[in-house]
């Protein structure tokens, strides 16, 4: 059995090397938007490609021609795959142009600089490498080098109209007003003497009443009063560190117990009046 195999071995490898692809009868050929050809050249597929690049104007036409054979045979073959790759080794850009191959194995491309397909990389200074790439299931695939393309620079793409909303804006410079100024000392010291007013007139009010009424010292008087002084102290520190949110939720709470306070204080005055109308 093992002799067997060894004698199909140079059988095999016959039907491996028939099952190469070959390029015959490449030809290119440029003209201008007129019909007059510009250049002609016979490409040797898989040897050298032409010394000078092939140049395209913006109204050129390349048209290529060839035919795809096997290897040592003359009968064409339609291979599964056929492209042309257009490939731009300064930007790495590359573009994939399907060609069309008949039963037969011929195929023809055609390029027209005034109508490029979209599948075009866009264009520079350098020129194109153009590769011929065939795919078959049942040959070796092929991938070669055949010319190199100059064709003119690409126009710059149009502006997207939503395109200025995505580049950097400059940097925001916050202006922020500057620190309120204190007053004079002596407005401040006139403001707190009005302030303080009140309390010092209560007092010297408080200081000539006769010591002969008592309820003036009872604790629902005093605790009023005490909250009504609460109240002061609140918007001293809300002038101090305070801030309008805080001062609201504080003065809710303490105005609420100070009302309740005044309604015990007046509640035990009218009290005290009864009591001392019926003596």
């Amino acid at each position: 059995m093992m002799t067997r195999s060894l004698l199909l071995l140079p059988f095999i490898a016959a039907v491996v090397s028939a099952a190469q692809l070959a390029v015959q009868n490449a030809r290119v050929t440029i003209s201008s938007n007129n019909g007059s050809q510009l250049r002609t050249e016979t490409l040797k597929v898989g040897g050298e490609p032409p010394s000078t690049p092939l140049t395209l104007g913006p109204t050129d036409t390349l048209k290529m021609s060839f035919t795809i054979t096997e290897e040592g045979k003359d009968k064409g073959v339609q291979p599964h795959q056929t492209f042309l790759r257009f490939y731009d080794e300064q930007t790495g850009e590359e573009g994939i142009q399907p060609v069309r191959v008949n039963g037969g194995g011929k195929a023809k491309f055609e390029l027209n600089m005034a109508r490029p397909p979209q599948s075009l990389p866009p264009s520079g200074d350098a020129a194109f490498k153009v590769s011929l790439i065939l795919g078959s299931f049942v040959h070796d695939p092929l991938h070669t080098h055949i010319f190199d393309l100059s064709i003119p620079p690409s126009a710059p793409p149009p502006q997207h109209p939503e395109e200025p909303s995505f580049h950097p804006l400059p940097e925001i410079q916050h202006t922020f007003r500057p620190e309120p100024k204190s007053p004079p000392r002596f407005i401040s010291a006139v403001f707190t003497g009005v302030v303080l007013a009140p309390w010092l007139l209560l007092f010297a009010f408080l200081s000539k009443i006769p010591h002969g009424l008592p309820y003036l010292s009872r604790p629902q008087i005093l605790t009023f009063v005490g909250l009504l002084g609460a109240m002061e102290g609140l918007l001293l520190w809300y002038w101090a560190a305070l801030h309008l949110g805080q001062v609201l939720a504080y003065g809710a709470v303490l105005g609420s117990v100070t009302i309740l306070a005044g309604n015990r204080a007046l509640n035990s005055l009218a009290k005290w009046r009864v009591e001392g109308s019926h003596k």
